[in-house]
């Protein structure tokens, strides 16, 4: 379990902590070698996507690395490296860094396909028995056509729907990732673009 913690002291921000700075600010500092600013991004980014990540690695694939592990590896490594990012929009990080998670978990169960255990593995062994959030929400049969729609939503679009139905962010913090004015606001949002989703999916069904 890591147990980083923020920096209280003071900062570049004036008198503002890095704890009260905003996405942006801290990926510049961080961009400039700032550790306390990469710690920050890793404990505020670190928790809502080890809720997404749950549920998504096969049983025979956990056994090999822990879900938790992987997704705060993931995380704290690519923090690390982000010279190279430049965020096109507000929670580009987020997609940013769900994506580096997804792609570390569709190595790890690639890598546990080639070694599997001596057990035989069954054709159904890459759906865990337990449902993630997204299973959940949509059905487990669903979940490719899915992944394939939310690539054709636009940004804000893809964005609302990752932060409440992958995230299971409250409407609060949707609305705070999103720069919308209230919570109601992010749930319109969240509510139309699920609507573009499910006519997205039924292109693909």
């Amino acid at each position: 379990m890591d147990n980083r913690r923020t920096s209280p002291e003071k900062t570049p921000l004036g008198d503002r902590t890095l704890d009260a700075a905003s996405t942006f600010e801290l990926l510049e500092l961080a961009k400039s070698g700032s550790g306390p600013a990469v710690n920050v991004l890793f404990t505020r980014y670190l928790p809502p996507l080890r809720r997404w990540a749950r549920g998504r690695l096969p049983r025979f694939a956990r056994d090999m690395l822990d879900t938790d592990d992987l997704v705060q590896d993931t995380v704290f490594q690519t923090l690390r490296r982000l010279q190279a990012f430049e965020p096109q929009h507000e929670g580009a990080l987020q997609a940013y860094l769900r994506q580096a998670v997804v792609n570390r978990i569709r190595d790890e169960v690639r890598r546990a396909a080639r070694h599997p255990a001596s057990e035989e593995v069954e054709d159904d062994a890459f759906v865990d028995e337990a449902a993630s959030p997204l299973d959940e929400a949509i059905g487990r049969e669903a979940v490719d056509r899915y992944e394939t729609a939310l690539q054709r939503l636009k940004p804000e679009e893809r964005q609302a729907i990752i932060l409440r139905v992958e995230l299971q962010l409250p409407y609060a913090q949707v609305a705070e990732e999103m720069k919308k004015p209230s919570s109601d606001a992010a749930r319109m949002a969240v509510a139309r673009a699920l609507v573009r989703l499910a006519e997205e999916m039924g292109h693909e069904g």
